[in-house]
């Protein structure tokens, strides 16, 4: 049986940063199932810079989706868009992805504090800023009918101490960082796949 897995939302949804499109998220998740024996297909719909404003505009690109993964929020942050708002904004959004019959899974925006570019003294601002903006975006995926994946804090030590899974912009992943991110993911949807092709 196939699965199907849509990636929504912004550059590190998209994979900016990466070395080779195969580096990416999508990529690596597909591969993954693949080791599992899961046929998967990928669509792609996430838009570098987009905010949790554009998820609406994505969804309605989503075809056949078995499972919709949403990575967003730090162009949020980075735009200072209200933490209700933003939330709320994703709230629709995976609600939507919920009425095409997709499971759905958030990872919430990244703790922006351990980006290179912030300056020491800033660290402690961006990080109340960015657990606010987690917080508001768990309880609203929550409520929608989606399962947020808190992989933001367990990994963004490992960001903060190791550079080289940063990008040359200092920013995006790098294809080291982005294979950290999908090996957190994996399990998470090697479940939801497992629990669909038994079906």
């Amino acid at each position: 049986m196939s699965f199907s897995l849509a990636v929504l939302g912004d550059s590190i949804a998209f994979g900016t940063g990466a070395a080779r499109p195969a580096d990416a998220i999508g990529p690596r998740l597909v591969a993954a199932l693949a080791e599992d024996g899961v046929d998967a297909t990928l669509q792609v719909v996430a838009v570098p810079g987009a905010v949790s404003a554009a998820l609406a505009g994505q969804v309605r690109s989503v075809t056949r989706c078995d499972l919709a993964l949403v990575v967003v929020g730090a162009n949020d942050l980075t735009r200072l868009v209200p933490p209700a708002t933003a939330a709320e904004q994703l709230g629709a959004a995976v609600q939507d992805l919920r009425l095409l019959g997709a499971d759905v899974l958030v990872v919430p925006a990244p703790d922006l504090s351990t980006v290179p570019w912030v300056p020491p003294a800033f660290q402690a601002l961006v990080a109340t800023a960015s657990a606010e903006l987690q917080r508001r975006q768990t309880g609203a995926v929550r409520a929608a009918g989606g399962v947020a994946v808190p992989i933001g804090t367990e990994l963004g030590e490992r960001f903060r101490a190791q550079p080289a899974l940063f990008s040359a912009d200092r920013f995006h992943p790098s294809s080291a960082g982005y294979a950290l991110i999908a090996e957190a993911l994996a399990p998470v949807v090697r479940a939801v796949a497992r629990g669909r092709t038994a079906a």
